[in-house]
């Protein structure tokens, strides 16, 4: 399993980020580092877009799970057959944000060990014949950074962007909100809007900084597609 990781998923992502950091005038890293980044989130725009959506759907029928739960409290079986017809009702598969989630998760640690490679770069082993071995690769960024060094700013910035993409993921849920009881689903939400960007914070400083570079641009293309997928659903809904 992590000799096809290797082979089909980092290896690619590694090569590329090689490729863009030779073709790029200059040959600077963190603009390499940002368009690998945006080039896999292209790719991976209609599974992410397919989590966004489920996600969207499961907030907008929580009212109506909680009513469930609270009428069949007493009978989980009763419980759970009629949640399963609320979703089929409402055309939602809990599960169905599952599958993209885990194949982001895996292009990410790609791109994070293809970034650290890539930082510590000492041979070309991995390397595709056609991709040409640099002799050596800087690690600065505009010319104002060095990335391979923790930056504070960057990891600021990171959890910011983390936070605000979260909040914006969350939504609102106003009939939740007014039933005034406590809820544990929204107790962890609510937990990680900021023990996230907390420990973005918390890493992004301690870890080279490309990782925090690589991370908010990866939050910042998120908070985009988000943002899109929302004004299409709300211009559906109108027409």
């Amino acid at each position: 399993m992590i000799q096809i990781f290797h082979l089909v998923i980092y290896q690619p992502v590694y090569n590329t980020l090689i490729f863009l950091y030779n073709i790029i005038p200059g040959h600077d890293l963190g603009l390499a580092i940002i368009f690998l980044t945006i080039i896999i989130r292209f790719a991976l725009y209609p599974l992410s877009q397919k989590q966004i959506e489920s996600q969207k759907k499961m907030q907008e029928i929580q009212p109506e799970i909680k009513r469930v739960q609270e009428k069949y409290k007493k009978d989980k079986e009763r419980q759970g057959r009629e949640l399963m017809n609320l979703y089929k009702e409402k055309k939602v598969n809990p599960a169905s944000g599952c599958l993209p989630l885990v194949v982001q998760i895996i292009f990410i640690i790609a791109l994070y060990r293809a970034l650290v490679a890539g930082i510590n770069f000492s041979e070309c082993k991995d390397l595709y014949s056609f991709v040409t071995c640099p002799e050596k690769i800087g690690t600065g960024f505009l010319g104002i950074l060095d990335l391979a060094k923790p930056n504070i700013v960057l990891a600021a910035l990171a959890a910011a962007a983390q936070f605000f993409q979260t909040k914006m993921m969350m939504g609102t849920l106003p009939q939740a909100a007014a039933s005034g009881k406590n809820d544990f689903a929204q107790a962890m939400n609510k937990q990680m809007l900021y023990l996230g960007p907390l420990l973005t914070l918390f890493i992004g400083a301690k870890f080279p900084a490309g990782l925090p570079l690589y991370w908010l641009v990866m939050t910042l293309f998120m908070i985009g597609q988000q943002y899109l997928v929302t004004r299409e659903r709300a211009t559906s809904e109108a027409n």
